[in-house]
C-alpha cells in the first residue's frame, strides 16, 4: 500500500462514525468502508482535513485490541 494519507477527506463519500466513539459528536473518528487502498480514518471535527489510510490488517488489529480492552474493562 503506497497511499497513506488523503489530503482532503471530504472528496470521498460514505463516511461513518466509529461505533467506539463517544456520545459527544465532537470527539469521534469516522471510517470509510470499501476503499480499495485500505481503511481511511478521519477526525469528524475536520471533515475537509486529511485522512490516514491504514492497511486492512492494521485496522483489524486495532479494532480487535479495542474490543479486547473493552471486554477486559467490563469483566
Amino acid at each position: 500500500m503506497t497511499e497513506r494519507t488523503i489530503p482532503n477527506a471530504a472528496t470521498l463519500t460514505g463516511w461513518r462514525k466509529s461505533s467506539y466513539s463517544g456520545p459527544d459528536k465532537d470527539s469521534c473518528i469516522e471510517v470509510l468502508d470499501g476503499y480499495p487502498a485500505g481503511v481511511p480514518v478521519r477526525d469528524s471535527k475536520n471533515p475537509h482535513g486529511p485522512a490516514l489510510v491504514f492497511s486492512a490488517a492494521a485496522w483489524a488489529s486495532f479494532v480487535t485490541a479495542v474490543k479486547e480492552r473493552e471486554s477486559a474493562r467490563r469483566a
